[in-house]
């Protein structure tokens, strides 16, 4: 029987993105912090890339999603879980989190942020 959980992540991946309720802040855009976690039971450990979560297509699906403006933070997350879940579909975990960093509000903010976790039924 395996004991194993896996943790394959990326974190701090800097974007510059549209996204923003508002529609200045689709217009103005803004800088964003990305971290994506995903766990999952590891089926050997036989040195191959297809055993595990390849970071370099989490990071590829981070980029992509980014560039689709939307206007809720949330719907980014679930579109960047969606993509992880349809190639990994292994994956027991994924959280994904944004911090939007010096949100146009009144007052000095370093960032707002929003955390999204998708666990499987399994």
């Amino acid at each position: 029987m395996n004991h194993f959980k896996q943790t394959v992540a990326l974190k701090d991946v800097k974007c510059f993105a549209l996204h923003g309720y508002y529609p200045e802040e689709q217009l103005i855009g803004n800088h964003f912090v990305v971290d994506l976690e995903t766990e999952f039971t590891p089926q050997g450990f036989d040195d191959e890339l297809v055993q595990t979560v390849n970071y370099e297509d989490l990071n590829h699906i981070i980029l992509e999603e980014m560039k689709h403006t939307q206007k809720l933070l949330e719907s980014v997350l679930k579109n960047i879980i969606s993509k992880v879940i349809e190639l990994y579909p292994f994956v027991e975990t994924v959280q994904v989190s944004m911090k939007k960093l010096n949100p146009p509000m009144p007052g000095q903010i370093g960032h707002s942020f929003v955390k999204l976790t998708y666990k499987s039924a399994n």
